[in-house]
């Protein structure tokens, strides 16, 4: 008997049931991570991460990683005073509390880590440490100078990545 194939066509028995078996090969996505920057791009990021954990019943890790850059000129050393990095923690923790509401409000299980380290390490590490199915992160889409500058956290992320990444393009 037919199933149903990708594209609204119908596939034969045998075709059904090499689809079977390859969607039994692949690896079960169980947690996401989904990075975000609490930009504007954050949203698509939430909103991609959130459709993809229903649909798979996995849970969400969102992470937000906050990187201060010192910089350090000798014979004069700048230092960052103590007050200013809490209240950076600080704002950085609320704001990743209330998409943590966000996500739980729409029945999907999320946890938060917050991290001050360069934005792809950290996505990295993460992945690596809560042993990720899958990332889901944003660009941008910084082009010419603007990405030669600022780099591509989604592009240097991608080339390190444990795991598989989603990359939701914001506007």
């Amino acid at each position: 008997m037919p199933h149903p194939g990708a594209a609204g066509g119908l596939l034969a028995a045998p075709e059904a049931a090499s689809l079977v078996q390859e969607e039994r090969s692949m690896r079960a996505i169980q947690t996401i991570l989904a990075a975000v920057d609490f930009s504007s791009h954050s949203e698509v990021v939430l909103d991609a991460a959130v459709t993809l954990a229903k649909r798979f019943g996995a849970k969400i890790r969102l992470l937000h990683a906050y990187d201060i850059p010192i910089p350090l000129v000798s014979p004069y050393e700048v230092a960052i005073p103590e007050p200013y990095l809490e209240e950076t923690r600080r704002i950085a923790a609320e704001k990743l509390a209330t998409l943590v509401d966000r996500v739980a409000a729409q029945g999907v299980a999320v946890e938060s880590i917050l991290t001050e380290v360069p934005a792809a390490p950290a996505i990295v590490r993460a992945a690596e440490e809560t042993k990720a199915d899958l990332l889901v992160i944003g660009t941008h889409g910084h082009t010419g100078l603007k990405h030669l500058l600022l780099g591509s956290v989604a592009e240097r992320t991608v080339r390190t990545a444990p795991c598989s990444v989603f990359i939701a393009k914001g506007e």
